[in-house]
């Protein structure tokens, strides 16, 4: 649980960074959860001679994928893309990722912050960022690339403006400022700044005085949390070795999510404990069904922002 000191640093900082939340155990069992799924996919991809044979370490084995064009990022992320999505698109629904989810230690975490109504909600992504040498010159996804600045109040539907909310990211491998770490420019005060599509959905130009950011350096098992309001981004992965994290989001149960059309779920509440939900494989089947419901419907755009707005010039 967070001290008392730590609860007023979050609400006037508008961020958090708090070592050794989750058990290296926890950790260890999502690691090789993972790595049983990059197996998988690079023995299909493998045998259709698109990536080489004999290589069987998962950081060698991501490595070969990436550079050979197979994409890893989709089947291993714990969400829908938020671009057209196909009848088939892949996905991860683990109960390795699931524990890590909703484990108490990160759950008293937000609890400290929002209350104890807590929701899981569908803006969640796995982040696994290769060295920038490796990044191919027109990547711009934010899960693999560098992110850019931006809040997250604006990456979500305007709904959810007023909601109580909370990102928890979640350090897999030690985050570095030579691996790319977070960075933050503290203080919330400046409400919801214009974003603008760029690389990313990111703040509009001149909107924001990055000298004043603040890297973000946390170990494996810990927890950078983030009030919605406050800008951060990350830095390239400088280092020779791959980044990996998740970025997860709480609100109080009953509050808009910011992306109706994806599935949320309850994750803890003490006035109905009934409710919360404990099998990762239900988890998973709101997923896929949520995938084959919007695979029939027009594309519902997760972003708001129009790049024909003034300040986006």
């Amino acid at each position: 649980m967070l001290s008392q000191a730590q609860v007023e640093t979050f609400h006037s900082q508008g961020y958090l960074v708090v070592e050794n939340v989750l058990p290296l155990q926890v950790i260890d069992a999502v690691v090789q959860e993972y790595t049983g799924l990059m197996h998988n996919l690079y023995g299909g991809w493998a045998a259709e001679g698109r990536v080489p044979r004999g290589v069987h370490d998962f950081w060698a084995q991501l490595s070969a994928a990436y550079a050979a064009g197979c994409d890893w990022f989709q089947p291993m992320d714990i969400s829908l893309p938020g671009g057209e999505i196909a009848p088939d698109c892949p996905m991860h629904f683990g109960p390795a990722i699931f524990d890590l989810v909703v484990h108490d230690r990160l759950l008293d975490l937000i609890e400290a912050l929002i209350g104890p109504e807590i929701t899981s909600t569908p803006i969640q992504h796995v982040r696994i960022k290769p060295p920038a040498p490796q990044l191919a010159k027109d990547e711009v996804r934010a899960h693999i690339t560098t992110t850019d600045w931006h809040q997250d109040r604006g990456v979500g539907h305007a709904d959810a403006d007023r909601t109580d909310m909370i990102t928890a990211w979640v350090a897999i491998t030690h985050a570095t400022v030579e691996n790319g770490c977070l960075q933050v420019v503290p203080g919330i005060d400046q409400g919801l700044l214009p974003h603008c599509p760029q690389v990313q959905t990111a703040i509009a130009p001149k909107q924001l005085d990055t000298t004043r950011a603040v890297p973000l350096p946390v170990g494996p098992g810990g927890v950078v949390l983030f009030h919605p309001l406050v800008p951060h981004a990350s830095l390239p992965n400088r280092s020779d070795g791959f980044r990996w994290s998740f970025d997860l989001r709480y609100n109080v149960t009953g509050q808009n999510t910011g992306r109706a059309h994806f599935p949320d779920f309850v994750a803890r509440s003490r006035s109905a404990p009934q409710a919360e939900l404990r099998d990762w494989r239900v988890w998973r089947q709101m997923w896929f069904e949520t995938r084959d419901r919007l695979a029939t419907k027009p594309h519902i755009p997760i972003h708001r922002w129009d790049g024909d707005a003034p300040y986006c010039a």
